[in-house]
């Protein structure tokens, strides 16, 4: 399973994925899911998967094949793209073309099994950031003012948080704060989704990630504001009135 979320500010994005796409027993499977395609100070674009990995792993290399080739245009390449609606168009193109092709070659498949979602954030130089979500057939919807964030994946359980304490003046610094309960929530509820985890931030008008990290398992940081946020919610339960 999956979770990724993405937050729009006005401040910038805040963009955070899990790894894990497989959990059992004895099998546990990690998988990048949060990727970014950058010409610095010109255009950033990041893209996160859920879904099948095959038609997400698929979407992705043909997107990066796309931006390689010599003849590639702004109808094909996510680079070239005159605006991000151009590029989620090229993206969502791709993933449908991927997923009907991949259903197609394997007539025991469900639907269900290759089916995959996207999210895509960024921003090109002079234009306004913009936050979308690509369904498997390849249309989409955007972030807005009053809904300022993205999920997809297991999302139930990290909702919560993210409908109560972010609005699109939500710092940066919170916003992180948030993502990551989020995350928190939806680990402790869903054990398919797991470390380690993918956090980018690209402020406004930077037009390239401004920063990045991956949080494992052992991170400290992580660990006491799990922690912190558990105790804080025992205690606000205990003195809650009846």
């Amino acid at each position: 399973m999956t979770y990724c979320v993405a937050l729009k500010l006005n401040a910038g994005l805040v963009l955070l994925s899990d790894t894990r796409t497989n959990a059992g027993l004895d099998n546990i499977s990690t998988y990048r899911k949060m990727f970014f395609f950058e010409e610095p100070g010109e255009r950033v674009i990041a893209i996160m998967t859920a879904g099948s990995l095959s038609v997400t792993q698929t979407t992705i290399a043909r997107l990066q094949e796309a931006i390689d080739h010599p003849d590639s245009g702004e109808h094909n390449s996510i680079m070239k793209a005159s605006s991000m609606l151009g590029v989620v168009g090229v993206i969502g193109e791709t993933l449908s073309r991927t997923r009907r092709e991949i259903a197609a070659q394997h007539a025991d498949l469900r639907q269900s099994q290759a089916s995959a979602s996207m999210i895509v954030a960024g921003q090109r130089a002079g234009g306004e950031m913009r936050l979308f979500l690509i369904y498997p057939e390849g249309n989409h919807i955007e972030a807005t003012e009053d809904t300022p964030y993205l999920q997809i994946g297991e999302h139930k359980y990290g909702k919560p948080i993210l409908d109560r304490v972010v609005t699109p003046a939500t710092s940066l610094e919170d916003a992180q704060k948030a993502v990551l309960l989020s995350m928190d929530s939806t680990m402790k509820s869903n054990l398919s989704v797991g470390m380690p985890l993918d956090l980018a931030i690209i402020e406004k008008d930077a037009c390239q990630i401004s920063a990045k990290r991956r949080i494992m398992q052992s991170d400290a940081q992580f660990s006491a504001m799990s922690d912190a946020w558990s105790e804080a919610l025992r205690e606000a339960f205990v003195q809650m009135p009846l």
